[in-house]
């Protein structure tokens, strides 16, 4: 009889116990020489040589399961346990797959350039109005390549813009008052990381969260780094971001054009780094579209209705000037 300790580290243990620890109770049925104690992410086993390689082998495969599909079911450990490949899931074009095993997938074409662009290039520009899946996209590619240990940390930032409220007059210290802006990013992390396991990520700065204003002076390796609202960013700040690149380093730029909240006296970082980085070799520039809008059908309407309002403004103005200069003239 040997004994030998498993560490659990790819997954989070209440998924990979189950209900009641009904997993755990499964695989002392199907190893039934095997003794078990389970506590926290580490398995004590007991067993002879020969029955703990084949347990070893099945926890592994398990675990990988879990960590890949975010799911785990009776029928599925009996397919490994047994040698067995688990049916029904089809790999073709999944980034990765959700908390609950639901496929996260490019859903328009336009998203599949995103993707295409992710693999092919070092740095990507994906520009396109609300809800057409950019961000979300993005860290989805980031959290693939994090579990598939392309990389060794996911770094995730927003250029901190206040709309109505100053920074210093909100309540908390500089994490409190700062992730309110990255609220939408930790949104799309807890779609696609089990809670237990995002909050380990965090803990162990392997996923990191930050104000752009926080990148200054750092060098970044081995990471994604995907910095979201570029639209507002100022020309020094984007540059600034874009010369972090380290080795073994993809950057993910996500921006709407149509959102810019910066003062009309400031140009937009994002639109002058198209405007530069447009032929550089290297670098991707996906156009996404109101064709790409992938939340409530609605929301393509409201970005329609909005268009439309912002050309029948702009010809009214125009159609000012010209009468005012008309006027002027005579």
């Amino acid at each position: 009889m040997i004994e030998k300790i498993i560490v659990l580290e790819e997954v989070d243990p209440v998924l990979f116990y189950g209900v009641n620890n009904s997993n755990i109770q499964l695989l002392k049925s199907l190893f039934p020489k095997i003794r078990l104690v389970a506590r926290g992410n580490v398995l004590k086993v007991l067993g002879d040589e020969e029955e703990m390689c084949a347990f070893e082998e099945a926890v592994i495969a398990i675990e990988k399961y879990c960590s890949t599909y975010n799911i785990i079911d009776e029928e599925t450990i009996i397919d490994i346990v047994k040698g067995n490949k688990p049916i029904g899931k089809k790999a073709d074009e999944v980034i990765v797959y959700s908390v609950t095993g639901k496929p996260i997938s490019p859903r328009s074409a336009n998203q599949e350039k995103l993707v295409k662009g992710f693999i092919k290039n070092d740095m990507v520009f994906a520009i396109g109005p609300a809800g057409s899946g950019k961000t979300y996209v993005a860290i989805a590619l980031a959290v693939r390549a994090l579990k598939n240990k392309e990389i060794k940390k996911i770094i995730l930032s927003r250029p901190a813009v206040e709309a109505g409220e100053k920074l210093g007059f909100l309540p908390g210290d500089m994490k409190e008052k700062i992730d309110p802006y990255l609220q939408p990013l930790y949104d799309a992390l807890q779609d696609m990381i089990p809670a237990a396991k995002l909050k380990e990520y965090m803990e162990l700065s392997i996923i990191q969260i930050a104000p752009l204003a926080f990148m200054r002076g750092r060098t970044l390796n081995d990471a994604v780094v995907i910095l979201d609202e570029a639209q507002n960013t100022t020309t020094q700040q984007i540059k600034m971001f874009l010369t972090r690149m380290g080795m073994n380093t993809k950057m993910i730029i996500t921006g709407d054009m149509t959102q810019i909240d910066l003062p009309r006296s400031q140009t937009s970082g994002l639109v002058q780094a198209l405007r530069i980085l447009r032929d550089v070799k290297g670098i991707s520039i996906v156009e996404l579209t109101k064709k790409d809008i992938v939340r409530h059908k609605l929301v393509e309407r409201i970005v329609e209705a909005y268009d439309t309002f912002d050309k029948k403004i702009e010809e009214e103005r125009k159609d000012r000037r010209k009468r005012n200069s008309e006027d002027d003239s005579h």
